[in-house]
């Protein structure tokens, strides 16, 4: 299967690491090497991470909602960093209280993610998005 690498890792303080090591797990059984941060990241340690291991996405979870505070402007040092086109996921409780499902999107499109799976329970969802963006899919999106 395939070999692409993809970072993993929890935001901010969180130490939400179960479903850390499900995803990992889930994704690793879809034949993706797999590069987990674990928990209590910064956005460098992500972005710094996929410039080491030449990742083709980032996947960056955030349970008790500390999303919104560490994520603003989360494409920008990819940029800079001469690898903008890799592919940002971010899912989880991602913001603190109750929003709007399509803002809380908007607003993690806003900061540079690619998919964005507030509140989405099952992370086949996102690996079949995955798939398709890499171009193993029936269709790219």
């Amino acid at each position: 299967m395939s070999q692409e690498r993809i970072v993993l890792g929890v935001i901010g303080d969180d130490i939400h690491v179960v479903g850390n090591r499900i995803i990992q797990l889930a994704l690793e059984e879809s034949g993706y090497r797999v590069f987990n941060l674990r928990a209590r990241n910064r956005p460098e340690h992500f972005y710094q991470a996929a410039l080491e291991v030449n990742a083709q996405a980032v996947f960056v979870s955030s349970l008790n909602g500390e999303g919104e505070y560490w994520c603003s402007d989360f494409r920008k040092p990819f940029i800079d960093l001469g690898i903008p086109d890799t592919l940002l996921y971010i899912g989880g409780n991602l913001v603190v209280g109750k929003r709007d499902r399509g803002d809380v999107l908007r607003l993690f499109k806003q900061y540079g993610f690619d998919r964005v799976y507030h509140q989405e329970p099952d992370i086949g969802v996102a690996i079949a998005d995955l798939r398709n963006d890499l171009g193993h899919g029936k269709a790219k999106r």
